[in-house]
């Protein structure tokens, strides 16, 4: 799931412009430099290799993304394919109400986090104009578990958990992050509130938090608590600030990699490039935890530890004709900022997901 920008020779950089960055099971070839030493216990192998699901990066994947096998020419197709085998694997998917608990991990300025709430709130709220996000959550809403109940329409802000003062330090592996979550849940004073069944937990890191691969492979993630560690299985995401670390990994169209000369960032709609960024990565998340919150519900690819999910099959793609080097047809505000659809009063960029009643990526921008 994830796409390493330091490599030395960069895919061409744009073959794909993708929006996951490589999904980490590239990590599965690039990332494991040696080999466990013989006594290592199946545990920490556990935490090794599964835990390396999921991983977003905004980028190309030569790999997951399928128009790099097949690009229809007629432009309704995008990232249209016969060589995806996106399938269900008879887990969970989330039916029920789905609500969203923040945990807001060092220091948060209240207009970065209205951005995000405001995206968060207009997944489920239709009397915005079109193109719309919960036009864009329609496509999530097509997946349905054994008994044929669609992932729930109905997506709400929970309760918001400040830790400004980082209880677990300035550097969190994928491990402590489960422990941020623990720490959350089990507070003496306002916990955020337990729900297995519809809560989704997003870990959201300051611009100055670094997290394990952050980076390098990924730019957010999704997975499931340990009960061993949180008390409970909870399907949680998370998601970094990438605006200090590295914008032109994390935040692209809004911020570009240095290595590719000439590329014109794009405007970004709220103005604040990190946290525009950041929206589509949460989306990506949010859409991919309602689908397959325990990783084995829909996904492609033989490996459960390296799924290949909704939002990574359509990688860098905002409209259409997205696919290859091209992001697709966006739409572009008076001041010039660059959007592809409306939330309650602003405006976002977010990346589409795989429709697999038509079997193409779709999005409530597309263009018929």
């Amino acid at each position: 799931m994830s796409y390493s920008p330091n490599h030395p020779s960069p895919v061409p950089p744009f073959t794909n412009h993708s929006t996951k960055m490589r999904h980490s099971a590239n990590n599965h070839h690039h990332h494991h430099r040696s080999p466990p030493p013989p006594l290592i216990t199946l545990t920490l192998l556990f935490f090794t290799t599964i835990h390396l699901t999921n991983a977003w990066r905004p980028w190309p994947n030569q790999k997951h993304n399928i128009t790099n096998l097949h690009f229809d020419s007629n432009k309704k197709f995008e990232g249209s394919s016969e060589f995806v085998k996106l399938k269900y694997h008879m887990g969970p998917v989330l039916t029920e109400n789905i609500t969203v608990h923040i945990i807001w991990y060092g220091k948060w300025p209240s207009p970065q986090k209205r951005v995000i709430r405001e995206f968060i709130n207009s997944i489920s709220t239709s009397d915005h104009r079109s193109p719309s996000v919960s036009g864009w959550w329609k496509t999530v809403q097509l997946y349905t578990d054994q008994t044929d109940s669609n992932v729930s329409k109905t997506v709400h802000l929970g309760r918001e958990k400040n830790d400004r003062l980082m209880s677990h330090g300035k550097t969190l592996t994928r491990l402590s992050i489960q422990h941020v979550i623990k720490s959350a849940v089990s507070a003496k004073t306002k916990p955020l509130p337990v729900h297995p069944k519809g809560g989704l937990y997003l870990l959201l890191t300051s611009e100055d938090v670094y997290v394990q691969d952050f980076c390098q492979n990924v730019c957010g993630f999704h997975y499931f608590t340990y009960p061993s560690i949180v008390g409970y299985t909870l399907p949680y995401a998370w998601v970094g600030n990438s605006a200090k670390l590295c914008p032109g990994v994390c935040a692209y169209p809004f911020a570009v990699p240095e290595y590719i000369p000439g590329l014109k960032p794009l405007k970004s709609p709220n103005g604040d490039v990190g946290i525009d960024g950041m929206v589509s990565v949460i989306a990506h998340e949010i859409a991919e935890m309602a689908s397959n919150p325990l990783v084995n519900a829909w996904y492609a690819g033989q490996d459960p530890s390296f799924p290949v999910e909704i939002a990574d099959l359509c990688e860098g793609i905002y409209g259409t004709g997205g696919g290859g080097s091209y992001t697709g047809q966006m739409l572009n505000d008076g001041d010039g900022a660059t959007y592809n659809m409306q939330g309650i009063r602003r405006r976002f960029l977010v990346q589409w997901v795989w429709n697999h009643v038509v079997n193409y990526c779709t999005g409530p921008n597309a263009l018929d």
